[in-house]
């Protein structure tokens, strides 16, 4: 199943006198635990667009499009406060809307984001999102907290001497592309939209069209090319309030228009036919020359000895043999060490949020529209049976079973069956909490009772 997410403000005399201040004095980077260097941060990031760049279809340079990109980025990277990253803009030839950045610089938009900008403010806005996110070093700071959570502190501490990318490579972290390094919590979002308003009023953007953005690909593409972006960007709440309170506190400017350098662009891609997600996967494979597998040395099969997980929105116990992808704020997925690769989950369970469209329906109604929406990103996921009433600690709750296709195959080339099971429950503010439990058919049975552990032992906040 695919995988389904800082600023200190100057108050003084400068600002009483609405002296405009850049965004190196108005906002500093957020100050979270990094084991990485700098001079590593880079080295990280190099080696992730290495691989990157051999694996996604990337428009040339020369390309007028990539040009643009280019030279829109350099502007807004040149009001970016912090470190003087070695930033490089990419365009990757992809119909879904996204875009990601690598730890030290490397950023990648793809095509269809290009497509779905209505003005070069709300492109801007997605590119200075993403810059934030190598300002406020999100990457290696959601692999720090890994690294740490993997081995004892003061043990890291001590062999991290020998430099944290090595360490990252025996602890099996990596940046690579769909990482779950580069999905960003809901707080890094925020910060990321902080930041971004403060980069993009200094560039000379309207810094509300980064939330309007988000909200429309929310709001029309996540029936259609947004689900990925939605699930790497998750809705940290009020985004569009957030980001309007923020300029609140800007001095007022006008702001820039799009100008005939995106009319031009928006022309050219107009034109343009990119891939999907899934032609890209299947040239990825092609070009391996390989069926594909699925996860092969590791642990799999869950210990009897349970460990828990203290998340803001819930506490559960989980297979202390098995490791936790996400922090507090963020969806998690709990999975053995090989049970997830690239952005798939062979084996494990994802937890999260979701917001139906009416924030009172029953839960009933809410987890039929829940399941419409997973089945946009696994078209041949489907239910079998009905699904039923149970309760999870006294709360009321659904189990749904489902049947899709694993990203194992068999030693033939064949696809594996998947068996999951969905269980919804209620929040307080009319949200649900959800739980995807994954395995190939043939080993659900195995791990059933590990996963009615697990539901047994959850408690929402």
């Amino acid at each position: 199943m695919n995988a389904s997410r800082v600023r200190k403000r100057i108050v003084g005399a400068a600002l009483i006198l609405c002296f405009e201040l850049p965004a190196f004095a108005r906002v500093k980077p957020s100050s979270g635990f990094d084991m990485f260097s700098a001079q590593e941060e880079v080295q990280a990031g190099q080696q992730a667009a290495a691989e990157a760049n051999k694996q996604l279809p990337l428009l040339p340079d020369s390309d007028p499009v990539v040009q643009y990109v280019q030279q829109l980025g350099a502007r807004l990277a040149s009001h970016a406060p912090g470190e003087k990253w070695p930033y490089q803009f990419h365009v990757v030839n992809q119909k879904e809307i996204n875009a990601f950045a690598l730890p030290g610089g490397p950023i990648y938009v793809n095509l269809g984001t290009i497509q779905a900008a209505d003005n070069e403010s709300e492109l801007a806005g997605v590119m200075a999102h993403e810059i934030s996110h190598v300002v406020q070093r999100h990457g290696t700071r959601a692999a720090t907290k890994q690294m740490a959570a993997q081995v004892p502190l003061a043990i890291l501490g001590g062999i991290m001497g020998r430099g944290a990318l090595s360490q990252m490579a025996q602890l099996g972290i990596s940046f690579g592309v769909g990482s779950y390094f580069l999905k960003n919590s809901r707080s890094a979002e925020s910060e990321a939209d902080l930041l971004g308003t403060d980069i993009m009023y200094d560039a000379g953007y309207d810094p509300r069209a980064m939330a309007q953005f988000f909200t429309k690909v929310q709001q029309e593409g996540g029936a259609s090319r947004g689900p990925q972006f939605l699930s790497d960007h998750p809705d940290p709440g009020n985004r569009a309030q957030a980001v309007s309170k923020e300029v609140g506190t800007l001095p007022h400017k006008q702001y820039q228009a799009s100008g005939p350098d995106f009319a031009r662009v928006k022309q050219l891609v107009a034109g343009m036919k990119p891939l999907t997600a899934q032609q890209i996967a299947a040239q990825q494979k092609a070009a391996a020359g390989t069926s594909g597998s699925g996860p092969s040395g590791g642990v799999v099969a869950p210990s009897v000895n349970f460990k828990k997980l203290e998340h803001s929105d819930y506490t559960i116990s989980y297979p202390e043999n098995w490791q936790v992808y996400g922090d507090k704020d963020s969806a998690v997925t709990i999975a053995p060490q090989n049970g997830v690769s690239q952005d798939a989950i062979s084996y494990g369970v994802m937890i999260n949020v979701y917001q139906p469209e009416e924030n009172n329906a029953p839960l009933d109604r809410a987890t039929h529209e829940l399941l419409n929406s997973l089945r946009q990103s696994n078209p041949d996921l489907r239910q079998v049976g009905n699904d039923e009433n149970m309760r999870v600690n006294g709360v009321a709750a659904k189990s749904t079973e489902l049947i899709g296709t694993s990203p194992i195959q068999d030693s033939s080339g064949h696809a594996v069956r998947e068996r999951d099971w969905l269980v919804t429950m209620r929040r307080g503010d009319g949200s649900l909490l959800y739980l995807v439990f994954i395995s190939p058919e043939p080993d659900f049975s195995s791990l059933r009772p590990a996963f009615e552990q697990m539901v047994r032992s959850m408690r929402m906040r």
